[in-house]
């Protein structure tokens, strides 16, 4: 993996890390007030805050595991280099887009 790739992923993971520990603790503060779906969802409708913390955390995510797969196809699967990079980048990039739609449908209602 070059240095860039390696900076990459790397950085991704320090900034999934807090948003891991944040989005755990208020599914556990959800689940404890034992609210529903529809409670949770009426209190992230609209909410500008909620759509930039997952949509950050979407977008982490989504290049973290794209460098990830690369690394991985690169290493174990019988194709090209250039394959691997051009199929990480669309499993990074349909990662992102399934994301983003799901967080427009959290946040939009």
């Amino acid at each position: 993996m070059n240095v860039r790739l390696y900076v990459w992923q790397r950085g991704t993971a320090a900034l999934m890390a807090p948003l891991v520990l944040i989005h755990l603790a208020v599914m556990f503060y959800a689940t404890r007030q034992g609210l529903t779906a529809a409670d949770i969802l009426g209190r992230t409708r609209g909410s500008i805050a909620w759509a930039l913390f997952y949509g950050t955390f979407v977008a982490a995510s989504a290049i973290h595991a794209g460098i990830g797969v690369r690394g991985i196809l690169v290493e174990w699967a019988p194709i090209r280099p250039r394959a691997a990079e051009l199929t990480a980048i669309v499993f990074g990039l349909l990662l992102c887009a399934l994301g983003i739609r799901a967080v427009y449908a959290v946040v939009s209602g």
